[in-house]
């Protein structure tokens, strides 16, 4: 009999299917343990290794897991009903298969092993966004990655190594090797170490991947229906880590132009009003904003779009570099003032008081002075 991969939708025509889950318990006492016979028919429908879901089991159970793929035997310890399971899978569902933005179980994961990160992405509706990586089973993805990432990772490996050598020059062209590698794009605007990096499609699609999606989560997801107490909340926890940091300021800058790409129409208008507010907030430092302001970089997005967001930026850039100006100049003044205040003492008076006193002028200013009266 099969269910609902999504049990919450009640549809009869819904097309994502599973087989219900059969759970069998063998031996007793201390040796007691659930086999879950078509594990390898359910994680199928469900796109994952059929490890990914028992393992589930046992982080959510507190109880070790035996795998024995090539008898096709996915063992929980202890005895479990088969209905407890189902009803945990659905958790597992929620967390690991369902997109967050079309509730579509079409997703597959990608990991990142050198970031430690895992992305999810969606072939029904497009989404590209990051796990959270809280739950105990993500420490086994990653030790453990999916059969469709494994070719990925080795190509990554592959080009790295290939990188390597063409740096020590170890790489010369092979007779009989027809297989020459483009050489990668290099961003000849971007010569800054700090802000400058790969800008190659894959490149960009991968900071995306990693950047991009987390400010994403802020604006479409459930905690839309929070109060604004409680979004402003969730909203600091993403960005108090830019507090002195001017490093992980320039990373928000960088997850805002992502953000303005997603919802152009939206924030591109309000550009200026969105770091003025990060700036009142000290979550960006004057000088990170000016250094940004400097250059325009197609590290985030796209060199158009790059330059329409510095654009927006002008006025609220304009007006930190005149205040800081103005602050310099109220200094000069200061420092003039304090050059023509002196202490008088008066035997009378029963407190210090000082007074601002002119400079005298020069006997050829009073000479210039009489001769103009003439």
């Amino acid at each position: 009999m099969s269910v609902n991969v999504n049990r919450s939708v009640s549809d009869q025509f819904y097309r994502y299917k599973m087989p219900r889950l059969i759970a069998k318990v063998e031996g007793k006492g201390n040796g007691i343990k659930t086999v879950i016979v078509n594990m390898v028919d359910v994680a199928k429908a469900l796109n994952r290794p059929p490890t990914y879901p028992t393992k589930f089991f046992g982080c959510e159970l507190g109880a070790q897991t035996q795998f024995d793929a090539k008898n096709d035997r996915y063992i929980v310890n202890g005895s479990h009903e088969a209905n407890k399971l189902q009803d945990m899978l659905d958790g597992f569902i929620r967390k690991f298969v369902l997109c967050p933005e079309c509730d579509n179980p079409e997703t597959d994961l990608h990991i990142n092993p050198k970031k430690q990160t895992i992305g999810n992405s969606c072939k029904a509706c497009g989404y590209r966004g990051m796990l959270d990586t809280r739950h105990k089973l993500c420490t086994f993805i990653l030790k453990n990655p999916p059969e469709n990432e494994s070719g990925s990772v080795k190509k990554e490996k592959e080009k790295k190594n290939r990188k390597k050598d063409k740096e020590n020059g170890s790489s010369g062209g092979e007779a009989g090797n027809n297989d020459i590698d483009a050489p990668d794009a290099v961003d000849g605007d971007d010569d800054d170490e700090d802000w400058a990096e790969e800008t190659t499609e894959e490149a960009q699609r991968r900071r995306m991947e990693e950047i991009s999606e987390h400010a994403k989560g802020l604006t479409l997801s459930d905690d839309l229906e929070k109060t604004l107490e409680e979004r402003v909340n969730i909203f600091y926890n993403f960005v108090k880590f830019c507090h002195n940091d001017k490093k992980a300021q320039k990373y928000l800058l960088g997850g805002f132009e992502c953000l303005v790409k997603l919802h152009q129409s939206q924030l591109l208008p309000r550009v200026s009003i969105v770091l003025k507010d990060l700036y009142d907030a000290d979550l960006l430092e004057e000088d990170v904003i000016l250094a940004w302001a400097e250059k325009v970089s197609k590290k985030y997005v796209s060199k158009e779009l790059a330059k329409e967001i510095h654009a927006k930026a002008e006025p609220f850039v304009k007006w930190l570099k005149e205040a800081e100006e103005e602050s310099e100049g109220s200094e000069e003044e200061g420092e003039e003032d304090e050059d023509n205040v002196e202490v008088v003492y008066s035997s009378s008076a029963r407190e210090l008081k000082m007074e601002t006193t002119k400079p005298e002028k020069s006997e050829k200013e009073e000479e210039d002075i009489d001769i103009d009266a003439i």
